[in-house]
């Protein structure tokens, strides 16, 4: 398949790019420099400019653009910058495909668990409905950006979790505190955080390319896990203590709006979808994913 990848630069977008080419699929990159290769092709989803041709013979579009959810503080500056990034991206891509006469056959428009809000302890299949809060509005202008394709495009929206990787990516500061032994829960701990490894992302999102599905999809590991267990697991991987909790207050003195939107809500999510359709983690369990996580190679 010929594939178009919209944040291709990104954790799950390198690893993914990766996991498609090595497969035999022809991968190409949108991005907003000049293209180093004939595998890249120059875009600005800020004005709105994508020659449409860029999509013509492609079989998959993969939309995984938008500014990082917690690299900044959230100012109002930088909560419009959330929305624009990705749903102005999005509505490019799909303004792409309108123009042609053969749109791709499949658009994966990424979301994000935080779709559910703060949920507690309530399992969280793809039906339930959304929260309240920057993260909930965002998420529903971002899917429903997505489904603006044309008819007969078949729409995906991953909902996707907690990504774990080696480096980088969502625990990419809490990490290196576990290793040195001077980390530990945030908040109370006992909130739901959605996880799935970064390998296990990728083959998500390839299964769901070549799939028959449509609609939302929560993309985590089928074994729920609380703060104080996932973060204990990594401890216990990296054969180090995690004590030092991170109390609520500090957490909202510290990073404000975005500890109660990112850090602090509960979504205990269920790959319902996933499962129904037969996927198959490679780190199914939080140990496993541990033990991946912790490994050096």
């Amino acid at each position: 398949m010929r594939i178009v990848i919209a944040g291709a630069s990104g954790l799950i977008g390198t690893h993914l790019s990766a996991t498609l080419r090595s497969a035999g699929h022809d991968v190409v990159a949108l991005v907003r420099r000049a293209p180093a290769s004939a595998s890249e092709i120059r875009w600005d989803p800020a004005a709105g400019r994508l020659d449409p041709q860029a999509l013509s013979g492609s079989d998959a579009v993969v939309n995984l653009s938008g500014a990082g959810i917690g690299d900044r503080y959230w100012t109002r500056r930088r909560i419009d910058e959330l929305f624009t990034s990705r749903v102005d991206a999005t509505r490019t891509l799909t303004d792409a495909m309108k123009k042609l006469e053969n749109p791709p056959r499949t658009f994966v428009s990424q979301s994000a668990s935080g779709y559910y809000g703060d949920s507690g302890a309530a399992v969280l299949p793809e039906s339930a409905p959304p929260g309240t809060g920057v993260l909930p509005r965002l998420c529903l202008e971002w899917e429903a950006a997505a489904h603006e394709a044309p008819a007969g495009v078949r729409v995906l929206t991953p909902r996707t979790g907690i990504v774990l990787s080696r480096s980088g990516g969502a625990l990419g500061r809490l990490l290196p505190l576990l290793r040195l032994g001077v980390g530990g829960p945030l908040g109370h701990g006992r909130q739901y955080w959605p996880w799935i490894t970064l390998p296990d992302a990728s083959a998500a999102f390839s299964f769901l390319i070549s799939s028959r599905l449509r609609g939302p999809a929560n993309v985590c590991a089928p074994e729920s896990a609380d703060v104080d267990s996932l973060v204990a697991a990594l401890a216990s991987a990296l054969h180090r203590p995690a004590v030092l909790r991170v109390p609520s207050p500090v957490l909202r003195l510290v990073m404000g709006r975005l500890a109660d939107e990112l850090l602090l809500p509960s979504q205990r999510m269920e790959p319902a979808l996933l499962s129904d359709a037969g996927f198959h983690w490679q780190h199914p369990s939080l140990a496993q994913a541990a033990a991946w996580v912790a490994a050096k190679k």
